[in-house]
């Protein structure tokens, strides 16, 4: 009888840890977090919404962000109202932002290079696309420490626009000291940081902006500033070795009006060149469209003996180290125009829309 209430009581332990661990299991596959969605092509207000999604789950070369504040960028705006669907139509409910700051919450099997409770920043990998979520994935290697000197919502306002002229500054053009470089839309979220590195690297700036922001783009270091309210740029003559075109249409081909033979245009907005079409994948009848439609830039490049490049940045964390210690030595100040609250994000992107943006918008994900 004994023996018997004992196996019983054995069987009945069994049953509970069975039990408990197949709940436990259970919680964490299914742990959720909240996440800003893209729910349908259209305006800001009526395509996004937050919603409850999946917590992610860490691989071995990754780290997850428990994110404290994220950024905005002009190109969520854009693919929310379908403007990138030639280059990938997104599989709704999809993830916006792909700037983050955080501290790391848990890492890969793998990791070496950071540990739980590091201040960590990212240009996540389009993969991950969702930093407006209260967790974030990352790759190791898209991945740097925030700077010491920094905060979560400055540091946020940093890696796209960071990245992107870092590698379209420094790495294709190459622009050098005493070189003359035109930086459109100089008050911009982009435009802020450009102006800053090019006067790091010795160039002499000449930026375009509205009459409000003459004053405040100087601060930044600008040498020349042309208010696009009552002057044209196009009136300089070809005196740029380089121009930064952040602003497409008109602006991509105007650009080789200013610039001075054998010299380099290097554009974020304009037409996409066989390079680029290249390292998105495109099929060769979509990159024969571009092409055609790239066929005046390309000509009138050819013409000057100049380069022209369409920059779509690639995540970089050890460009994001480099670009820390600029931050750290007081070379380079990040610049935000206003801060959100998680609640108000699908405010604060229609707010960034608008254009009118001096320096980056942020969102706190949590205080």
């Amino acid at each position: 009888m004994v023996c018997l209430l004992i196996v019983v009581l054995i069987m009945f332990v069994l049953v509970i840890i069975v039990y408990t661990t197949k709940i436990n299991s259970f919680l964490i596959l299914e742990a959720k977090m909240k996440s800003l969605m893209i729910t349908k092509y259209g305006d800001v207000n009526s395509s996004l919404e937050e919603q409850e999604v999946p917590k992610p789950a860490v691989k071995a070369n990754q780290i997850l962000i428990k994110t404290y504040s994220s950024s905005f960028n002009p190109i969520d705006y854009k693919i929310v109202s379908g403007a990138y669907k030639a280059l990938g139509k997104l599989s709704f409910p999809a993830g916006i932002g792909r700037d983050v700051s955080g501290i790391v919450d848990e890492v890969g099997k793998n990791v070496r290079k950071f540990k739980t409770g590091d201040k960590v920043y990212s240009r996540i990998n389009e993969s991950f696309v969702g930093t407006m979520a209260e967790y974030v994935l990352s790759n190791v290697e898209d991945t740097a420490l925030m700077p010491s000197n920094l905060g979560f919502d400055e540091s946020a306002s940093i890696p796209l626009v960071g990245l992107t002229t870092y590698q379209a500054l420094v790495d294709v053009a190459k622009l050098s000291k005493g070189e003359s470089v035109l930086i459109h839309a100089g008050s911009g979220g982009i435009g802020t940081f450009a102006i800053q590195l090019a006067k790091h690297l010795g160039a002499k700036v000449t930026t375009t902006t509205s009459s409000k922001n003459v004053s405040f783009v100087k601060g930044l270091g600008a040498d020349k500033v042309i208010d696009y309210t009552s002057q044209n740029y196009l009136d300089e003559g070809a005196a740029f070795d380089v121009v930064y075109d952040t602003l497409g249409g008109d602006h991509t081909l105007n650009s080789f009006n200013v610039l001075k033979e054998g010299g380099r245009v290097l554009s974020i907005a304009g037409t996409i060149d066989s390079i680029t079409a290249e390292q998105f994948g495109l099929n060769k009848f979509i990159r024969m469209i571009l092409a055609f439609q790239a066929r005046k830039v390309t000509r009138t490049a050819s013409k000057m003996n100049a380069t022209y490049r369409f920059l779509y940045m690639s995540p970089n964390g050890e460009q994001l180290k480099k670009i820390a210690k600029l931050y750290e030595s007081g070379k380079l100040k990040p610049i935000l125009d206003k801060t959100y609250k998680f609640s108000e994000s699908i405010q604060a992107l229609e707010y960034l829309s608008k254009g009118h943006a001096k320096g980056k918008v942020v969102v706190k994900i949590r205080e």
